[in-house]
C-alpha cells in the first residue's frame, strides 16, 4: 500500500465558501473544462473548476455531510518540485508554477475534531506525490497560505496512517510541531488552542 500524505485545514463553517473560492485561484486555467456546480449548507452556490468523483454533475451539500473533489493545483518551484517534475509530461505553467497531478480533497462541514469547525483535507494521489508533500517548502506554503486566506485556525500535515500528524500553521503562526510533542501532547490540547468558532 502506498503513502497517502496530506494537508488538513480547519476553519469556521461560514468560511468554507471563501476557502473554495481561494482554492480555485490555485487551479490551472482550463477554458474547455466542464465546471462543477456546488450548493453548500446555507444555500451558497459555487462554480468550481474541479470534478467530484471524476464527474461534473451538480452536487448538493445543502444538508451538510461531505464534499469530495478531484483537484489539480499549481505550486511554486523549489528543489523538491523540480525533482518531482524531472520526467516526461511535466512542464511549468506560464507563471512558473507546476501542476503535479490529481489531489483528492474532502470538505467536511462538521470536523471530527470539533463540531463547531469544518475541515478541508487534501490527499496526495501517489507515493511520489506524498513524498513531495513532505519535502517541498512551496507545497507546504501553498496549503498554509490557503489556510490563512480562508480564515482558518489550523493546518496539519497528515501522514494518513492514523497518527496525529504535525501542526504546520496555527492562527497565523508557522510551525513544525508534532502532535505528541511538548507543545501539543495530544489532539485535544491542539483543539483547545482554537478560538471559539462562534466568535469573530
Amino acid at each position: 500500500m502506498g503513502l497517502t500524505y496530506g494537508y488538513d485545514i480547519y476553519l469556521r463553517p461560514q468560511n468554507v465558501a471563501g476557502a473554495l473560492a481561494a482554492l480555485t485561484e490555485l487551479a490551472p486555467p482550463d477554458p474547455d473544462g466542464t465546471p462543477l456546480h456546488v450548493t453548500l449548507p446555507g444555500g451558497d452556490r459555487l462554480t468550481l473548476p474541479f470534478t467530484s468523483d471524476f464527474g461534473s454533475a451538480p452536487v448538493d451539500c445543502s444538508g451538510g455531510g461531505t464534499l469530495d473533489l478531484d483537484t489539480t493545483l499549481l505550486f511554486g518551484l523549489d528543489d523538491a518540485v523540480r525533482a518531482y517534475a524531472d520526467r516526461p509530461g511535466y512542464a511549468p505553467a506560464a507563471d512558473g508554477r507546476l501542476e503535479v497531478g490529481y489531489i483528492y480533497a474532502t470538505v467536511r462541514f462538521t470536523s471530527a475534531h470539533h463540531p463547531g469547525y469544518a475541515s478541508m483535507e487534501f490527499w496526495a494521489a501517489t507515493s511520489a506525490m506524498s513524498r513531495l508533500f513532505e519535502r517541498s517548502a512551496t507545497v507546504r506554503e501553498t496549503f498554509t497560505g490557503l489556510a490563512a486566506a480562508a480564515g482558518g485556525v489550523c493546518c496539519l500535515f497528515d501522514l494518513g496512517d492514523g497518527s496525529p500528524g504535525e501542526v504546520c500553521w496555527l492562527a497565523g503562526e508557522t510551525l513544525r510541531a508534532p502532535i505528541g510533542g511538548r507543545r501539543f501532547p495530544d489532539v485535544d490540547t491542539l483543539v483547545a488552542a482554537w478560538p471559539d468558532p462562534g466568535a469573530g
